[in-house]
């Protein structure tokens, strides 16, 4: 007898979306998360438009509608002066057309809040993963550390959501292929001096480029730096990147920053899976495929995965009969969206990233920007692209309210 019929480890976007409509649709669920709470600031602040409606299909979205999210409907470049919109997400055929920016750790307590009410769904927080179990040759469960001292968990299946550099990946002898990236991010605090809005377009410097999130009293920064740079941009000193945040974001107070310390590192990584699944395993979101923060739609990816996954898997896991043949029809379903996406992300970073880290000045093409002006429901494609994805999830009928 297993101790959980599914146990998932992590309890980001994937995991916690996965725990929840497999445990409305009869499955025990135990997911497992390191932290004591969801509060840590390197996550993602978007909800996007195909999100929000599987928040309708699971009777959440008045929930969510109590956070008190901001909206963005529309993403503009400045050209010669005047702004050109190159994305416009009220153009989709959504129930929600524009893209929601809220903390996400309220958007995973609006989902831990939901689990709870499921008798089949138990969170463990402070759960921190160690390793996996194994009997004849098949992933049996997990090893995990908590203040109550070790202990093991065992599954009938055991789902990986523990991010891009994931211990159960590596446990089971997975390995990724990756992709060139030419930048890394410097990721930190600002005061708010005066309401500043989000935008999917960056600001740049030669050889910088920088997205802010607007949240209650301060912005989060992405500052995106060449690749491997991040050592010899601090031996500048750190006066200089003081000034040069000041020019870039006059509307922020840059004294909040006060020492290096303030800013965090990230490692940017594109890469996937050849293979995400093993007997009694399966990878989803960043586990299986890590995005690039270009287009901000790893979030809305991996929430995509886990509501296939949850489609796919919820009659086998009841039946207690999962087989490899149930894994791979996940990986099946979801290989294309992410081939795609990562291949626009791989353009966008030799056509734009790259040439802006070394220092160019990019604009929108003056063809591209001649024809939005002209046929501005063009806009709507990449709107889909981000807002949508390219193989949108519907959440199966058990799990709807």
């Amino acid at each position: 007898m297993s101790d959980t019929t599914c146990a998932i480890v992590g309890g980001g976007p994937a995991g916690m979306m996965l725990g929840l409509i497999l445990a409305r649709c009869g499955v025990p669920v135990t997911v497992l998360e390191k932290h004591a709470d969801f509060l840590r600031d390197f996550r993602g602040d978007t909800v996007h438009p195909s999100t929000m409606r599987m928040l309708d299909e699971l009777g959440l979205f008045d929930e969510f509608r109590k956070t008190g999210f901001s909206k963005v409907e529309k993403a503009e470049f400045p050209v010669d002066g005047e702004p050109v919109t190159l994305v416009d997400f009220r153009r989709l055929r959504q129930p929600h057309r524009y893209v929601a920016m809220v903390p996400q750790w309220d958007f995973l307590d609006l989902l831990a809040d939901a689990g709870r009410e499921e008798p089949n769904f138990t969170l463990r927080m402070r759960a921190g993963v160690t390793g996996l179990l194994r009997s004849g040759g098949r992933i049996t469960g997990v090893r995990y550390t908590s203040p109550d001292g070790d202990g093991e968990l065992t599954a009938e299946l055991t789902v990986a959501c523990d991010g891009r550099t994931s211990l159960v990946r590596r446990d089971a002898g997975m390995s990724t292929r990756d992709y060139p990236v030419p930048f890394d991010v410097w990721w930190f605090r600002l005061p708010r001096t005066d309401d500043g809005q989000y935008s999917l377009i960056p600001r740049t410097a030669p050889g910088r480029a920088l997205i802010m999130i607007p949240r209650s009293g301060y912005f989060q920064v992405a500052y995106l730096i060449p690749k491997g740079s991040d050592a010899g941009l601090r031996a500048r000193g750190f006066d200089e990147f003081r000034a040069e945040l000041a020019e870039l974001i006059p509307e922020a107070d840059t004294a909040g920053l006060t020492s290096w310390d303030d800013v965090k590192h990230l490692d940017v990584q594109l890469n996937r899976l050849t293979r995400w699944y093993r007997s009694g395993l399966l990878c989803i979101g960043d586990a299986a495929h890590a995005m690039s923060p270009v287009g901000g739609v790893g979030i809305n990816v991996a929430i995509q995965d886990a509501v296939a996954a949850a489609r796919l898997l919820y009659r086998p896991l009841r039946g207690h009969r999962v087989t490899d043949s149930d894994l791979a029809a996940v990986q099946r379903r979801r290989t294309l969206p992410t081939v795609v996406t990562q291949g626009v992300q791989r353009i966008l970073h030799r056509q734009v990233m790259r040439p802006v880290m070394a220092g160019a000045q990019v604009a929108p093409p003056g063809a591209l920007v001649t024809i939005v002006r002209k046929f501005p429901q063009l806009t709507a494609i990449p709107a889909y692209l981000v807002g949508t994805g390219v193989r949108p999830e519907r959440v199966p009928e058990p799990a709807r309210r």
